[in-house]
């Protein structure tokens, strides 16, 4: 006898989902266990067991410094290059990933320095290397925390054998680097401008500046012309002998400086006079000056005077004219002349059309001497360019009346708090006395400010080390035409990093090394009092032996010069240089201690990975020290990523509080929640993050492990049956053709970095094609059928085939939940993270069919829709309740259904197709036509197994309250003790 149908409870002898992968996904808690797991096997040793042999992909790692927790942009940082790294290392290649730290220079010695403030410490009273010591403590301290953040973030990589630019081998091979430019001859001691902290006593490059608003003082100054450099049968300039050249400038305390007035040949100039005065100071009725004819009249309104034109000047006779310096006999000095030069970067936008110049004080000022050098000196005019502020930001000597001799001392431009001093006041005051002032305003606009101790800096000539950017290198090139060829050769994504680094590269000075501190790699050189840097391979070999075995400490022991030097009877000519290297030199070193030096990376890097801030940065001092040195670039692709704003665009900022701090989101939502807004976000630009915008991401993560769940559920009951691709159904053979498109976004979504692109098509078609259509469609099939059913093998076949590819597929970006859903999956594997990507067959593409279903999907679509307004009027609860008429009038629709179970696949009980027209109030939508739908209910009986309403429920005397297809199932289970 068999037993009674009504006793039987149907939902056991369904396949229902059964899974431990949870809902809620609990990431806080559960992603530090996988972090500990991952530990526990040294999952990054075994990474690189299992890849052994495999080609090698090198992600070069740009150091952070080692100074403070990690924000939101390391985060994104971190993320993106874990995602490449981890994507190449499942395609086939060896992609070992090596974390770096930088850890000299200012951002460290600053904070060492503020301690020693609050303890009342001298650091000058400090031996150096007992300073230097505690940097390095510091350093390691930070390099410690931030590597247990970036591990939290889910980054896989060398964290116990990482780069450390303060490593001693690190800092032989960075000074090993430096001496070879100089011994080719492309390091100097020049005297130049260059950008000087007054706060923090050191020069600094453009990439350890930022930009503020900041408010100088403006002043117009006058310059009274003494003389014509000229024919002396030209009578053309003689109206302009008691004529005064007038300049702008926003740094009154350069005056001083002052040795030059420039012009633009491009410009059109003219000899004005003063008709009417209503100042206090300044120009009176009578005085001739000149202008460029586009400021004039803004510049005369500025100092409240009228005026009239008394004729144009042609561009040949600016260039004869010298002038009085406007300080003549302060202080005694001042006597000099003060030529007119032409420059190319002199301008009628604002100002007068005439540049003050001070070759000491300004990049532009410096060129336009230089390049005028041997012209000046024909004129008898002294070419040298004098030290007019000292590294404290007071006035020398060379500025008479602001220096030493001043009454009450030097006058200061900024003091030690990077507020301004008294400069501007004295020399305005000055220039006031003198009768030399034009006019004087205030302007607010953007200043170069230290991005460490946020104060402004100055424009300071100071003897500094530099190197060539554009000496002969004894093969034709020069270090200029090196870095624009290899930029010419190098990948950049996004392309306009290519153009913005060229832009740089062809514009830029000679790289100045040398910084004023006490913390970092030497400029490990000895120099003569002309400049000569002594070349010797044995006192290198010397230096770099004793850097490696004992660090750049070495340098400032005691008894260093002697050591080095021993056996040379010339000691006495050299002097040791004291100059740390700018730490851009240090990171732009990397590749060589990193790539060169490892085993298992190589060199040049395939890529190097960073913020767009770095193209003035770590990709331009690489590119630098690597064509000086090697003559191309230590990378073959660039990728540039955007700053993260707040969700108005606002830059984040304590003050403002609008920043999102990682460790809080990883805490709140978990490691992957920030993961997910990296992958999906348009990186190459500037991004927005905010707790909108994450509670977007957590929705998003909802429905991806959702989805996940049903896969791994379903495939609970999957014996590993496959069903050959001819004889599985047409929605199967479907899914499988979207795979192989699928598998085409992602493999060529990774090749170009573009993650985004990759996760949008995978979030679609996990939630629109597969819970919302495929899955929906095959849970009937899934669930009821019997074990011997081919629909429902070939249904786990595809699950199966799904759930592999997309969670490898994942798995860079979301490498934790994908962890968690493989090994729910597979417990006996190790990790996902040992696994390669799927190969998808390509006999499993079938556009015929895809388009086939496209047709099939529209006609569901409008279905479903008229469904969906029953349920809302609660005339149904369910669709199985339905079995509507459906009006195909369309031909290629009509087609395209012909052989498919409208049904099955609009999940209803029943249907009926017809190809008349349909009542004038059947529900259609707009943008399908030729389908119309008219409700009708499902006739029959309820299944009590499948709630499937048929006309064949009772059929089977058996199984009395099931459909005939349950009825089968359930004998099937039966007969395999399968039947609770």
């Amino acid at each position: 006898m068999s037993e009674p149908s009504e006793k039987l409870d149907y939902s056991k002898t369904l396949y229902l989902p059964q899974t431990n992968f949870p809902m809620r996904a609990g990431l806080p808690q559960k992603e530090p266990e996988i972090v500990a797991r991952w530990q526990e096997m040294d999952l990054y040793r075994k990474l690189r067991e299992d890849a052994k042999g495999r080609p090698l992909f090198v992600l070069h790692d740009g150091p952070p410094y080692a100074n403070g927790n990690i924000h939101i942009g390391h985060a994104l940082n971190k993320v993106l290059k874990d995602v490449i790294t981890r994507s190449f290392q499942m395609r086939g290649y060896d992609s070992n990933y090596v974390p770096g730290w930088d850890c000299h220079g200012l951002p460290i010695e600053w904070k060492i320095e503020e301690q020693y403030r609050a303890k009342g410490k001298n650091k000058d009273e400090v031996p150096i290397n007992e300073f230097r010591r505690e940097c390095r403590e510091f350093a390691e301290h930070w390099i410690k925390v931030q590597a247990e953040e970036f591990q939290r973030l889910g980054v896989v990589g060398d964290f116990k054998n990482p780069y450390l630019t303060m490593d001693y081998h690190a800092e032989a091979r960075i000074a090993g680097e430096l001496l070879k430019f100089a011994m080719s001859g492309q390091l100097y001691r020049g005297s130049k401008p260059v950008m000087w902290s007054v706060v923090e006593r050191t020069a600094l490059a453009e990439a350890e500046v930022e930009y503020h608003d900041y408010e100088s003082d403006t002043i117009w100054v006058k310059f009274p012309v003494r003389s014509a450099h000229h024919d002396p049968d030209d009578k053309s300039v003689h109206d302009l002998m008691d004529a005064y050249v007038v300049i702008w400038t926003t740094t009154p305390w350069t005056i001083p400086g002052n040795r030059a007035i420039s012009y633009s040949p491009r410009i059109t100039y003219g000899l004005y006079e003063v008709t009417a005065a209503e100042n206090d100071f300044g120009p009176q009725p009578g005085e001739k000056l000149i202008f460029a004819d586009v400021l004039a009249e803004e510049s005369f309104a500025k100092a409240k005077l009228q005026y009239r034109k008394l004729r144009d000047l042609e561009p040949g006779e600016l260039f004869p004219l010298t002038c009085s310096h406007p300080l003549k006999g302060l202080g005694g000095g001042y006597e000099f002349p003060v030529p007119l030069l032409p420059g190319d970067h002199v301008t009628d936008d604002a100002g007068t059309g005439f540049v003050h110049t001070a070759p000491g004080h300004g990049r532009e000022d410096f060129d336009v001497w230089m390049e005028n050098a041997r012209e000046l000196q024909e004129r008898r005019i002294d070419t040298a360019i004098p030290f007019t502020v000292d590294d404290a930001g007071f006035f020398t000597k060379d500025a008479p009346g602001f220096g030493p001799d001043r009454p009450g001392g030097p006058a200061r431009v900024i003091d030690d708090k990077g507020k301004k001093g008294d400069a501007n006041k004295a020399v305005i005051d000055a220039l006031i006395e003198k009768n030399m002032l034009f006019a004087r305003g205030r302007l607010k606009h953007q200043y170069p400010h230290s991005w460490r101790s946020k104060k402004p800096v100055i424009f300071r000539n100071t003897p500094q080390w530099f190197v060539h950017m554009d000496k002969e290198l004894g093969d034709g090139t020069t270090l200029r035409s090196r870095a624009l060829k290899a930029i010419d050769e190098t990948r950049f994504v996004p392309a306009a990093g290519q153009t913005r680094l060229r832009a740089m590269i062809e514009e830029r000075p000679d790289w100045v090394l040398s910084r004023q501190r006490a913390w970092g790699v030497p400029i490990c050189v000895f120099v003569d009092e002309d400049g000569e840097i002594l070349k010797d391979e044995v006192v290198n070999a010397r230096i770099l032996d004793a850097f490696e075995k004992e660090g750049a400490d070495a340098w400032f022991a005691e008894g260093a010069k002697e050591r080095f030097l021993e056996g040379r009877d010339d000691q006495d000519r050299w002097t040791q240089v004291k100059d740390i290297l700018d730490v851009w030199f240090d990171s732009g070193s990397t590749h060589a201690f990193t790539l060169e030096d490892r085993p298992d990376l190589k060199w040049p890097a395939d890529v190097y990975l960073e913020g767009s801030d770095q193209h003035r940065g770590w990709f331009h001092s690489s590119l630098l020290e690597s064509c000086g040195t090697r003559g191309r670039a230590p990378y073959d692709t660039v990728i540039t990523h955007g700053f993260t704003m707040d969700e108005e665009g606002r830059k984040m900022s304590k003050s403002l509080g609008n920043t999102v701090v990682p460790q809080d989101v990883m805490a709140k939502s978990g490691a992957d929640i920030l993961r997910l807004w990296v992958v999906t976000t348009d990186y190459w630009e500037d991004q927005r993050l905010g707790q909108n915008i994450l509670q977007t991401n957590i929705d998003a993560y909802r429905k991806l492990r959702n989805t996940i769940r049903w896969m791994l559920g379903t495939l609970a009951h999957d014996e590993g049956e496959n069903v050959p691709l001819a004889e599985m159904p047409e929605l199967e053979r479907l899914m499988l053709h979207r795979l192989v498109e699928l598998d085409q976004v992602v493999r060529k979504g990774y090749d170009n970095f573009d993650f985004k692109r990759i996760m949008r098509a995978l979030i679609d078609f996990m939630v629109v094609e597969l819970s919302a259509f495929y899955f929906d469609v095959r849970k009937d099939a899934l669930y009821c059928d019997a074990p011997s059913s081919i629909r429902r093998k070939a249904a786990l076949q595809v699950v199966r085939q799904l759930f592999d590819c997309l969670v490898t597929w994942m798995a860079p970006m979301l490498p934790f939940t994908m962890e968690e859903a493989w090994l729910e999956r597979y417990p006996q594997a190790e990790s996902v993270h040992l696994a390669q990507f799927p190969e998808v067959p390509s006999a499993w593409r079938d556009e015929t069919l895809a388009e086939k279903w496209r047709k099939v999907r529209q006609v569901r679509r409008v279905i479903t829709g008229a469904l969906e307004i029953e349920r809302k009027e609660k005339t149904i609860g369910s669709s199985l309740e339905a079995a509507p008429v459906v009006h195909v009038t369309d031909p290629d629709l009509k087609e395209a259904i012909r052989d498919v179970d409208m049904a099955e696949v609009a999940i209803t009980s029943g249907i009926e197709i017809r190809d008349d027209a349909p009542p004038a109030d059947a529900f259609t939508l707009e943008d399908v036509k030729g389908v119309a739908v008219v409700f009708r209910r499902a006739s029959g009986k309820k299944c009590a197994r499948s709630w499937r309403y048929t006309e064949d429920v009772g059929s089977d005397p058996d199984f009395p309250d099931v459909s005939a297809r349950d009825a089968a199932a359930l004998r099937e289970l039966r007969a395999l003790g399968r039947l609770g």
